[in-house]
């Protein structure tokens, strides 16, 4: 038998067919890997928030006060005016922006650790409140 005057190849139901399978498993997988990319930047902001907590403990220890709100978590970075003992830099890179992009909020005293600070970020949505903020007062 001679096969000369046919072509192989793919049809295009068999094309769609690939195309359909393929746009199905992105569907499935796409998101399995965003979620957990945002899980990531929550762990990494918990860390950053944790490592900003140790220096602001160091600055307390060495000055005997926490920085105020007006001085901010730059008061980790350069002393403020007329602050005997200050030891720092305690944070070696500058203080770090949260996953987002964002500034982290400080507050002292804090409203909910009253005797110390508040340090947070607004988390993935960029806006306060709701359930996906990042802080250092509940349970995570």
């Amino acid at each position: 038998m001679d096969n000369k005057g046919v072509k192989s190849g793919f049809t295009l139901i068999e094309l769609l067919l690939v195309m359909v399978i393929l746009s199905v498993l992105a569907t499935v997988v796409v998101p399995k890997f965003t979620k957990r990319s945002e899980q990531a930047r929550i762990v990494a902001a918990q860390s950053s928030i944790t490592n900003l907590e140790v220096a602001l403990e160091s600055f307390e220890v060495d000055t005997g006060r926490y920085p105020t709100s007006e001085e901010g978590l730059q008061a980790l970075v350069s002393a403020p005016a007329q602050l005997n003992n200050w030891r720092g830099p305690y944070v070696k890179r500058g203080v770090p922006k949260d996953p987002w992009g964002n500034n982290y909020i400080y507050k002292s005293p804090g409203e909910h650790n009253t005797n110390s600070f508040d340090l947070y970020s607004y988390g993935p949505d960029r806006q306060e409140g709701g359930d996906d903020d990042i802080d250092n007062w509940s349970d995570q």
